[in-house]
């Protein structure tokens, strides 16, 4: 049986889970579509994640994705953490803001969230997925033995190597085009930037595993190729976040609607991981600071923060705006329709 009649999914088209852009109303909508639908539960806690998987089981009795964050603890380190504060000072202090006084750890791994954990075994839900790295063993075998499908992001092929040896049952290949955190596993390491198209290929031949392709798909003749290369469904994020369902804001909407979009950068300057965006207000300070940035998502908050200010006077240009390179191919519409039509141009209808 293939991944996708497990699933009862006719149509081999994921919509990305994008912490702070998918919504449950998105999530629902593209797997009442024929396609799997994806939630972000890595921003939130346990509460949240048990919120955001009822109302998207409120609204489809359809598969869908639970994805989660699996990154290493941050290390901390308060004389860093107080430069990164005075470095961004400036910028607080031109949008009539005072900065953070300290830095708080936003988001808490999956690897230390025994709450998530529990809720998840619980649930069960059709499709769970990791990205920043691999949940421990007895997790693993857990979500397993409740039935979940796991799937989890590599950008490398060791990367996948580790997918495949810890049991998980699809591996997805991020392209160095991809919008979003990079799903590396270490931050710190050498990346190759392997593009989507070589990565796909690579772990078809070389991984063992079924391959989900991710990174620059933004419509049928991309979904097409990844197929054609061996793939077994493609993963779009950037092509739903002009959907009427998606959370982003104004701003975003506008950038990816205009120029920003030609022009994706990857920057560590947001959160604290490399994540690939619009280019904006923030992606341009940080060419020049980001060497000092402290550990994800340690640096997020002060991010976070920042951009809360900026927009309360009608400033959007601090926001991570989250997009890949395909981002000028965007296309306004429901997430239904843009389904049916990514079937339709993919040949797929």
């Amino acid at each position: 049986m293939t991944l996708l009649e497990r699933l009862a999914v006719p149509l081999p088209i994921i919509q990305a889970p994008m912490a702070g852009t998918s919504t449950p109303e998105m999530a629902a909508a593209v797997s009442n579509s024929g396609a799997l639908g994806s939630i972000a539960v890595g921003a939130t806690d346990a509460a949240g994640a048990r919120s955001m998987i009822d109302a998207v089981r409120a609204q489809t009795d359809r598969a869908f994705n639970v994805n989660l964050f699996v990154h290493a603890p941050p290390r901390r380190d308060p004389a860093r953490e107080a430069t990164w504060i005075d470095a961004l000072a400036p910028l607080f202090t031109e949008q009539q803001a005072a900065p953070p006084n300290e830095l708080r750890e936003i988001y808490t791994s999956f690897a230390a969230d025994d709450a998530t954990f529990r809720l998840l075994v619980e649930q069960a839900p059709p499709v769970v997925s990791f990205h920043f790295g691999l949940p421990s063993a007895d997790r693993i075998a857990a979500l397993r033995h409740a039935g979940c499908l796991l799937l989890a992001t590599a950008t490398s092929l060791a990367e996948a190597e580790a997918v495949r040896a810890a049991g998980i049952d699809v591996v997805v290949a991020q392209g160095w085009e991809a919008g979003g955190h990079r799903g590396m596993f270490d931050p710190e390491a050498h990346d190759d930037r392997l593009g989507t198209v070589a990565l796909t290929r690579l772990l078809v031949a070389r991984s063992d595993l079924p391959v989900i392709a991710a990174g620059g798909i933004m419509d049928g003749a991309g979904i097409r190729a990844m197929l054609d290369l061996g793939a077994v469904a493609a993963q779009l994020g950037t092509a739903f976040i002009a959907c009427p369902e998606s959370s982003a804001d104004a701003w975003h909407r506008a950038a990816l609607a205009g120029e920003a979009a030609e022009h994706t950068v990857m920057t560590r300057a947001i959160s604290g991981r490399p994540a690939r965006c619009l280019a904006n207000r923030l992606t341009a300070w940080g060419k020049a600071n980001e060497a000092a940035v402290p550990d994800y998502p340690v640096a997020y908050d002060a991010g976070k923060a920042l951009n809360a200010a900026a927009k309360a006077r009608g400033e959007g240009g601090y926001g991570a705006q989250w997009a890949g390179q395909g981002a000028p191919l965007a296309r306004p519409m429901p997430a239904a329709d843009l389904v049916a039509t990514l079937a339709a141009e993919a040949g797929l209808d």
